[in-house]
């Protein structure tokens, strides 16, 4: 699994059949500069960091194994715990999430993330 941020929508509108009519969008994998294409079941937005799959993990998630997928995310994240204590700090509009730890309870920074 990959940790990664949406970076915006891909479109195209010319493709293959098999990609049927699945979201696609431009992700950037956490401590990267890369940048790759991966199918959204979720419902992501710009900014949301997320938790993706490859290989043949990501063509199960898509929905079937002969699905043409090399990358599908997973999971949106809410707040991640990082040894470093930085939690991907991003000094963007739309920073990593974090956490506060006060005797084991983990909160999410940004609680009006999801509604």
């Amino acid at each position: 699994m990959k940790i990664c941020q949406v970076e915006g929508t891909l479109v195209a509108t010319a493709r293959i059949g098999s990609l049927q009519n699945r979201r696609l969008l431009v992700v950037k994998e956490r401590g990267s500069n890369g940048k790759q294409v991966a199918v959204d079941p979720v419902g992501c937005k710009p900014g949301d960091w997320v938790i993706a799959v490859g290989s043949s993990a990501a063509r199960d998630a898509a929905g079937s194994k002969d699905y043409p997928s090399d990358l599908t995310i997973v999971g949106i994240i809410d707040y991640w715990d990082d040894a470093s204590g930085q939690a991907g700090a991003n000094a963007g509009a739309n920073p990593a999430p974090k956490t506060s730890s006060k005797a084991g309870v983990k909160t999410d920074a940004n609680p009006s993330r999801r509604t």
